[in-house]
């Protein structure tokens, strides 16, 4: 009765699931009285086959599955032949292959030899099956395996008696669907139901916002500058118009600075929300630079409209110390440090940090502006005649500062003697470049860090070691990616400059960012040879390599060029919601990292395995930042420091 029932289902899905379901209901007599004790079950897609017995299923129960994982199933039919199969993720360049199980052979016909065991879903898999005594490739497959999925393996003689081997692959069970889009638009549509306040209310709320005086002060208002000084100003200083005021700029920090958060948070514990584990981008590689950029344009928009405001440059100096001193401070005593785990011990405290970063490059940059600051020509945006590259030409003295210090970057980065490491080496180390550098994580930029911080005193965890399993420290925020990270923010006065300088050009403003863009996009090019790892010099957020800063600061300016016509020019768009945090960078920073493990920006969680749940948790946590900003900014509450 069961066979003439199966042989009536037609896809060969419905006929694995009705012998699956014979299973559950006890009828494994049948498969053991008529098929040789195991379920012969038809190929699911051209090229594969399955040979699952009930013995071997009940093996997935020993292997936990934990987020991004997927269990398989390897059967070894080979008689006499241990296998040990070797596994890595395809985006692990050049890397060893790891040991995932051993396979014992088929002791007889019909009883396969079965290793269960958990492989990685975030990327490509490549499989390597060898003959244990003989240490010779069996078989080799790439597959890109699905979160929670149930995968077969099968490992036999294509026919008795031929010595050529087949290794199959097939789906036992479908995996789950945990691709972000899925919940991104449940989120949308829930959102549409949800809405704290009228537009119109708000729309007029802003409009009487923008106007206010203080708003206008703040926009253009770098955070932390100096207040209004008493000091008799020189002439060529004096203010004859109406400072300028861009939503843009704080509009493109808040958009930098939110994502931050939300990738600090978790990012729903996707792989593409995490940093790339070596060369490449992905989106949690975008916020900092976009963050150092902005961080250089407001820097030359405030100095300039301080020194208007008669500031001296001894007083500014003055402050710009005691600001970079400050970010360096919270840096290292209130961010790096995790006080739950105990007090403050200075045997192993991190001394580079994001802060620490910013407070160095905001210093190297503002003082660069401060020595060489100009008046901004008034005619310079009205009269035809001006030379178009004045914005340029005028700055010359920081340009060659600039292109000295990236000399000096290029220079220690490959031309440094590192002991046991080849000279301008840019890997990984760890399993990269077939395990031959394992102490080289990251070259001179590693080792000079090592050499004057110490080992102790730098990032214990890189990203490096998820697909390269380094295991020498390494910090992404070290001294040589500091180099690269002022020319990033040097960049950014560019666009400040262009924004000041051609400020009633609205074309001369767009043109300048769009060729800015392409420029800068066609040297990264040059240096990638448009590639992830066969470049000169590959872009690399660990290394804060030059090509990074190229690549980041092309699309820095391309969102400037996007963002200024839209909500400065036009008024299309206010800015909201990132208008806010944007106006409270430091706070909503600072804040976030402190308050990272309490509630309600964290809680525990009813599934810690699923995509889903830590994609709520981070979102609503990062919205109740943006909810903060927002209500300090109704407030006129700003954090300067």
């Amino acid at each position: 009765k069961f066979y003439f029932l199966y042989i009536r289902l037609k896809s060969k899905e419905q006929k694995l699931s009705f012998l699956l379901s014979l299973r559950r209901l006890g009828a494994q007599r049948l498969g053991a009285g008529q098929i040789g004790g195991s379920l012969q079950v038809s190929p699911i897609s051209s090229g594969m086959s399955s040979l699952v017995s009930p013995g071997d299923l009940d093996k997935k129960k020993h292997v936990e599955l934990k987020m991004d994982q997927a269990l398989l199933l390897i059967h070894n039919e080979l008689p006499e032949t241990n296998l040990t199969v070797y596994w890595n993720f395809d985006r692990c360049y050049h890397c060893l292959l790891q040991v995932l199980a051993t396979v014992p052979q088929s002791r007889k016909a019909g009883r396969p030899g079965v290793a269960a065991v958990a492989v990685g879903t975030q990327h490509g898999s490549i499989l390597q099956l060898n003959d244990t005594a003989e240490d010779k490739e069996v078989c080799r497959l790439e597959y890109k395996f699905g979160e929670f999925g149930n995968y077969s393996l099968l490992v036999k003689h294509v026919r008795d008696g031929v010595s050529e081997i087949a290794c199959d692959l097939v789906v036992n069970k479908e995996p789950v669907d945990s691709n972000l889009r899925t919940y991104m638009l449940l989120l949308d549509s829930e959102s549409l139901h949800f809405q704290p306040f009228h537009l119109e209310d708000f729309q007029n709320w802003i409009s009487k916002a923008i106007n206010s005086r203080e708003t206008d002060r703040l926009i253009n208002s770098e955070l932390g500058s100096p207040s209004r000084a008493s000091d008799p100003q020189p002439e060529a200083w004096r203010r004859s118009a109406a400072p300028l005021r861009l939503r843009c700029v704080d509009t493109f920090r808040g958009m930098a600075l939110i994502l931050m958060v939300f990738v600090n948070y978790g990012g729903g514990k996707y792989w593409y929300f995490k940093h790339s584990s070596w060369n490449g981008l992905t989106v949690a590689d975008l916020v900092f630079p976009w963050f150092v950029f902005i961080m250089g344009a407001s820097i030359f928009l405030s100095m300039t409209s301080i020194l208007q405001r008669g500031c001296s440059k001894f007083r500014l100096l003055g402050k710009i110390v005691w600001r970079s001193l400050l970010l360096i401070c919270i840096g290292i005593f209130v961010v790096n440090p995790n006080y739950c785990l105990g007090p403050l011990s200075w045997e192993k405290a991190r001394i580079p940090g994001v802060l620490q970063r910013l407070g160095a490059t905001y210093f190297v940059v503002a003082v660069l502006e401060l020595l060489f600051a100009k008046p901004v020509p008034e005619t310079c945006a009205s009269e035809r005649s001006c030379f178009s590259l004045l914005d340029i030409t005028a700055s010359w003295p920081q340009w060659l500062f600039v292109l000295i210090l990236e000399g000096v970057w290029l220079a220690l980065t490959f031309f440094l003697p590192v002991p046991g490491c080849p000279t301008g080496y840019l890997g990984p180390g760890g399993i990269g470049d077939g395990g031959r550098y394992r102490n080289c994580t990251g070259g001179a930029a590693g080792y000079v860090d090592r050499l004057l911080l110490g080992d102790q005193h730098l990032y214990q965890h890189p990203s490096s070691a998820v697909l390269y399993h380094t295991e020498v420290a390494y910090d992404p925020e070290g001294i040589l990616g500091t180099i690269n990270s002022i020319v990033m923010a040097f960049l950014g006065v560019q666009a400040g400059k262009i924004l000041l300088y051609y400020k009633d050009q609205t074309r001369g403003i767009l043109i300048r960012f769009a060729a800015w863009g392409c420029l800068l996009g066609l040297v990264s090019v040059a240096l990638t040879k448009a590639s992830e790892n066969e470049g000169f010099i590959p872009v690399n957020k660990n290394l804060w390599s030059v090509s990074y800063v190229t690549t980041l600061s092309s699309l820095a300016f391309l969102i400037l060029l996007a963002l200024y016509p839209v909500v400065d020019v036009k008024g299309l768009w206010t800015g909201a919601p990132f208008f806010y945090p944007g106006m409270n960078s430091i706070l909503v920073y600072v804040g976030h990292e402190v308050f990272a493990n309490y509630f309600p920006f964290q809680w525990k969680l009813g599934d810690q395995q699923s995509h889903k749940e830590h994609l709520v948790q981070n979102t609503v946590a990062t919205a109740l930042w943006v909810l903060i900003a927002y209500v300090l900014y109704k407030k006129k509450v700003f954090w300067k420091i």
